[in-house]
C-alpha cells in the first residue's frame, strides 16, 4: 500500500512502513517538550553596589573582652569528609536586593530547516548606583535550592561545586560585633560587592541595629547557632535537643534582630558536623556551608599576614568559598586590601541569595524575648535616640 506525502511542495510516494517512521521522527522534530534539568547556572549580568556604612574606628584591645569568641578550628577538617545524597539544586540569575527565582521561558516549537537559535539575550543591568567606577562588582548571583539541606565546601561536602574558575563567594562568620561588621560593609560598598554572613544570634541582640545594616546593603544573612557552641560536644553533653535548642535560638535571634527574613543557609561552628544535627537541617530545608578557603583570621592578627596567607591559598585553588570573620579586628582592616588583591589577579565574586526564607519556631522566638528582656532594656532603640550631646563638640561623620 502506498501513500502520498506532500514536502516542500513536492509529492513523494512512500510505504506505509516509510510513512510510520516519518510520523516518528516528525513528533521528535517538532514536539515542543523539553528534558526538565535539576541544576542550573546563569550568569546575572548585573554589578551590585552596596550602601555605604558610616565608618567607625576598629577597637583596640577588643580581642581580649569579646564575649562569645570563636574558638580555634583545626587545621584539617574533623574527620572524613562528608559527601551529601544528591538532590536537586537550583541557582539562577536574581535581581537585587530580594531576589525571586528567574521564570522559565516557554520552549518554542523548533523548526526543521530554520538556522540555529541565538542565545536569549542576558537580563538588562540593573542601575544600581555605585561610587567607585573601578569597583569590582559582582559578577554572578547564584540561587541556591536548600530543599533537603544541601552542603557546600569542599572541606566537607563534595557534592556540589557551582563556582567557575577565579571565582570566589564572600562569606562572614560570628558577627554582627562593634565597628568590626561596620569597617567589612564599608569596605564591601566600596567595591560594590555584596556577601554572606552567618551571625550569631547572641550577638544579634547585643547588636541590632548593625545587622540591620548588613540587610540594608543588601547582603545575605544566615545563622551561626545562638553562642557559637560547638555542637558535636552540645550533643554528646545534652543530646541531639540540646544542639536543636542552639541552632533554633539562634535562627529566632537572628531573624528577630535583622527586622527581615533570612536565609535558610547555616555554619556550624568551628566546621564541627554532628551528623544528628545534618539530618535534622535536612528535614529543615536548610543548606550547610563548610568553607573551600579557611582565612584563619581568628589566628592570624596582623593585616598584612593575613592579606598574604589567604591569597596565598586562594591562587592555589584558584577559586572556591572564602571564610572570614566580620568579628576579627584584622579582617576589617585587611579586607580592602584583600578586595584589591582579588581584583588584581582577576578574580570575580559571585553572590549567594536563597530560593526561599526560613521560619522560626514559635518556642524558640519566645525563648529569645523572654532572654532579651531585661529590666533595664528600653527596646531595641538607635543609641543616638537614647543618648545626645547637648553640651560640647558634636560627633563629626
Amino acid at each position: 500500500m502506498k501513500r502520498q506525502v506532500i514536502i516542500g511542495g513536492a509529492i513523494v510516494v512512500i510505504s506505509v512502513a516509510s510513512a510510520a517512521a516519518y510520523g516518528i521522527v516528525q513528533s521528535r522534530w517538532f514536539s515542543a517538550a523539553t528534558p526538565r534539568s535539576t541544576a542550573r547556572v546563569e550568569p546575572a549580568a548585573t554589578a551590585v553596589a552596596s550602601t555605604p556604612s558610616t565608618d567607625a574606628k576598629a577597637p583596640t584591645s577588643r580581642d581580649s573582652t569579646q564575649t562569645s569568641a570563636a574558638p580555634g578550628r583545626p587545621a584539617e577538617p574533623m574527620g572524613p569528609p562528608m559527601t551529601l545524597a544528591p538532590q536537586p539544586l537550583t541557582m539562577a540569575q536574581a535581581p537585587a536586593p530580594q531576589p525571586q527565582p528567574a521564570a522559565r521561558p516557554a520552549a518554542a516549537p523548533l523548526q526543521a530547516a530554520a538556522p540555529p537559535s541565538a542565545p536569549a539575550p542576558a537580563a538588562a543591568k540593573s542601575a544600581v548606583p555605585c561610587a567607585n567606577p573601578n569597583a569590582m562588582g559582582v559578577a554572578r548571583v547564584v540561587e541556591i535550592d536548600t530543599a533537603g539541606g544541601p552542603g557546600f565546601g569542599s572541606q566537607h561536602f563534595k557534592t556540589y561545586d557551582f563556582l567557575r574558575d577565579h571565582e570566589v563567594v564572600l562569606t562572614f562568620d560570628d558577627g554582627p560585633w562593634l565597628n568590626n561588621t561596620q569597617a567589612v560593609l564599608k569596605a564591601l560598598a566600596d567595591q560594590c560587592l555584596r556577601a554572606t554572613f552567618f551571625s550569631i544570634g547572641k550577638h544579634a541582640t547585643y547588636y541590632p541595629e548593625i545587622l540591620k545594616q548588613v540587610v540594608a546593603a543588601g547582603h545575605t544573612v544566615g545563622s551561626h547557632t545562638w553562642s557559637h557552641a560547638d555542637l558535636q560536644a552540645a550533643v554528646k553533653k545534652g543530646g541531639p535537643d540540646a544542639a536543636k535548642d542552639e541552632i533554633e535560638k539562634g535562627v529566632s535571634a537572628v531573624r528577630m534582630m535583622a527586622g527581615a527574613p533570612i536565609a535558610p543557609f547555616f555554619r556550624f561552628p568551628d566546621l564541627r558536623h554532628p551528623p544528628e544535627m545534618l539530618t535534622y537541617l535536612g528535614q529543615r530545608n536548610v543548606a550547610s556551608f563548610s568553607t573551600d578557603i579557611d582565612s584563619w583570621d581568628f589566628k592570624i592578627k596582623k593585616p598584612d599576614e593575613l592579606t598574604k596567607s589567604l591569597m596565598g591559598k586562594v591562587m592555589k585553588l584558584g577559586k572556591g568559598i572564602i571564610l572570614m570573620h566580620d568579628f576579627q579586628k584584622a579582617t576589617s582592616i585587611a579586607l580592602p586590601q584583600i578586595l584589591g588583591q582579588l581584583q588584581k589577579n582577576g578574580f570575580k565574586v559571585v553572590h549567594m541569595v536563597p530560593r526561599g526564607t526560613l521560619t522560626t519556631i514559635p518556642q524558640y522566638d519566645e525563648a529569645v524575648l523572654k532572654e532579651n528582656k531585661l529590666p533595664t532594656m528600653a527596646g531595641n532603640k538607635p543609641a543616638d535616640s537614647v543618648v545626645r550631646t547637648i553640651s560640647g563638640e558634636e560627633d563629626r561623620p
